[in-house]
């Protein structure tokens, strides 16, 4: 019996500008620069330019789920 796994979706954005994240998160571009500053949210240098992972971008989407959980 095999597994298969499924084939990665390349067309999907690995690292977002500041302004994909914050239309993605539906935040202004500054609380996005705000929470990089802050830490909760974590960027990559690619040359001279910030991006933010998907990763990051999923972390950040759990952190706040979490702590909305701790508020309830």
């Amino acid at each position: 019996m095999s597994i298969l796994v499924p084939e990665p979706d390349l067309t999907a954005p690995v690292l977002y500008r500041i302004t994909e994240a914050a239309v993605l998160l539906r935040l202004s571009r500054s609380v996005i620069y705000e929470q990089i500053r802050t830490r909760r949210l974590r960027t990559v240098k690619q040359g001279a330019a910030r991006r933010i992972p998907a990763t990051a971008i999923n972390d950040y989407i759990t952190l706040l789920e979490r702590e909305a959980g701790e508020t309830e």
